[in-house]
């Protein structure tokens, strides 16, 4: 049986290998360019890509650092700005003439700040967890964590520890479930246990001064007035407040608020509650070409 996808390379302005998979869909309908979160990679939509496609095509990238893209030699370039660019090369490399961004935490924020360079080209935006203002709270979980340990002798190892560690995440999850985010998330090592699949580099950022404090999420928010736009809550989310995904309707109206039941951040976009409110999304631009 063939793959559903296949996997793409280009290379950054600092000669960092960048991996991507691509799922064939109409090219008469806009892409779907899908950002994974901090820690996570391109498997990360591997099914909402094989949901959504073939009708619509579907770019799923790693970040550098993650996945099968290369590692930074530099690892303060683990931070938005190059983000960006390297984005931005991709868009060029991919072909994405006009396309629609569902970005996960990291994902979503790369997707406003996308929209600053990119605009005549994207269509709408899905942000899964993520808002102008993010928690506190959340943001030192993460910052706790990233980069911290973390390797098994077998992928039942890993799943079980995974599970301890997330489950107020994913509460209820069955095991085979918690095996098949493991291997989302992790890779087999050169010594042939099971890892983290990304570089702990890049947690370097973290400890930087002014740490892309500047960035005003807010006004990229407000570029996309007259678009389509979808937020996605976890109902357990520490990043995304429920006053936050509130006070983005009340600056943007025609923002779609959808809370995912009795997940926190971020939800896997495999719930029924996500994947309805992405198919109602997606549906009108699959009407002769979509919304303009």
């Amino acid at each position: 049986m063939s793959s559903p996808f296949q996997d793409r390379y280009l290379w950054t302005s600092d000669n960092v290998r960048l991996h991507y998979r691509e799922y064939p869909g109409d090219p008469a309908l806009p892409a779907i360019l899908c950002l994974p979160g901090l820690t996570r990679n391109a498997r990360d939509f591997e099914s909402l890509a094989s949901h959504l496609a073939p009708r619509f095509r579907v770019v799923t990238p790693s970040f550098r650092g993650r996945g099968d893209s290369g590692y930074a030699k530099d690892p303060l370039t683990y931070v938005p700005l190059t983000y960006l660019q390297d984005l931005g090369r991709l868009v060029e490399e991919a072909g994405l003439q006009r396309f629609i961004i569902i970005g996960t935490s990291l994902g979503g924020l790369m997707g406003l700040l996308l929209d600053m360079t990119h605009r005549e080209s994207i269509a709408g935006l899905v942000l899964n967890d993520l808002g102008p203002t993010m928690e506190e709270t959340g943001l030192q979980r993460v910052r706790s964590q990233v980069g911290r340990g973390g390797n098994w002798p077998t992928w039942l190892h890993a799943a079980r520890d995974i599970g301890r560690r997330q489950a107020d995440i994913y509460p209820g999850w069955p095991l085979e479930k918690w095996l098949t985010h493991a291997k989302r998330l992790c890779r087999v090592s050169r010594e042939g246990r099971i890892a983290w699949d990304y570089d702990p580099e890049i947690a370097a950022p973290f400890d930087l001064p002014h740490n892309d404090s500047s960035l005003d999420l807010w006004l990229a928010l407000d570029g996309f007035k007259g678009r389509p736009v979808l937020s996605l809550r976890g109902e357990r989310s520490d990043i995304l407040s429920a006053e936050t995904q509130a006070r983005m309707q009340a600056r943007i109206p025609d923002v779609v608020a959808v809370t995912v039941p009795k997940v926190g951040h971020a939800p896997t976009l495999e719930e029924p509650a996500a994947l309805e409110a992405i198919d109602a999304f997606l549906a009108p631009f699959g009407e002769g070409g979509g919304q303009v």
